[in-house]
């Protein structure tokens, strides 16, 4: 097996206020996977994404690049879609390479190439009250991939929308992911989600953070509505809830497939 682009070898991760957010976590990620993690409120999924992207100290252990590289190009996508209200959606996107220092005409094409990535052609020049919860995401997605990442990091980007969108949002992501091959590891709350998306769920505790399990989702891609209903998607839903129920996370007697409960 090829060496992982990232590695997270012992981490450990304690708030000043002594609050043990991770402990002892290994976790190993290879070029193109999807990862998933999955785990009750206060595991530290949302901490491991921050220590990945270098927006926090750990308290011990390392994290290595599999390439020699102190970190490679990645983008970061938020719980919220924070905007700036003020700004259009083209000037939303373009954010991050004027931060680089890319002048507006030089930004012009990968700004153009993320809208269209992301189907909002057509609202450019929309402000942020214009547009709906779905498409405020995919904005803060397209101001992450305008600066063309290996690594996308995702912390709970659907959790705040409706059943409906969140389901046309993963299967817009996949599509995305297919095409652009990045490495993608994922925060996420909803079991239903995380089989629907990922190659490798993995399952954590809190108090501490900890990876208690690790199931690789052996479905072919490219994913589409039929895999929801499907006994296989079912067999792994539970097969996770179990997991999440050993450590503590949930119950176990997770209900047969619904639609309804693609969302929650």
């Amino acid at each position: 097996m090829p060496q992982p682009v990232i590695t997270l070898a012992d981490v450990s991760k304690v708030y000043a206020n002594g609050t043990i957010a991770l402990e002892a976590l290994d976790l190993s990620v290879h070029a193109g996977e999807f990862v998933s993690l999955l785990g009750p409120s206060g595991c530290g999924k949302s901490t491991v994404l921050r220590l990945i992207a270098g927006l926090g100290q750990m308290s011990n252990g390392q994290i290595y690049w599999g390439d020699g590289q102190a970190r490679r190009k990645l983008a970061f996508v938020f719980q919220e879609a924070a905007l700036m209200p003020w700004a259009t959606v083209q000037e939303n996107i373009y954010l991050p390479l004027k931060l680089a220092g890319l002048s507006q005409r030089a930004a012009a094409a990968s700004v153009a190439e993320a809208i269209e990535l992301v189907d909002l052609r057509g609202f450019e020049r929309a402000y942020p009250r214009e547009l709906s919860g779905g498409m405020k995401m995919r904005v803060s997605i397209a101001r992450a991939l305008v600066t063309r990442p290996d690594v996308l990091l995702m912390d709970e980007p659907f959790g705040a929308l409706d059943e409906m969108t969140r389901s046309r949002l993963n299967s817009d992501l996949l599509n995305l992911w297919s095409q652009k091959h990045w490495t993608v590891v994922f925060v996420t709350h909803n079991i239903y989600e995380a089989v629907y998306l990922s190659s490798r769920v993995v399952v954590m505790a809190a108090r501490p953070g900890r990876v208690v399990a690790e199931v690789a989702i052996d479905a072919p891609y490219p994913r589409t509505e039929d895999f929801r209903p499907s006994l296989l998607f079912n067999d792994y839903c539970r097969q996770i809830s179990a997991a999440l129920a050993e450590a503590g996370g949930q119950s176990s007697h997770l209900p047969a497939f619904d639609p309804k409960l693609i969302g929650r």
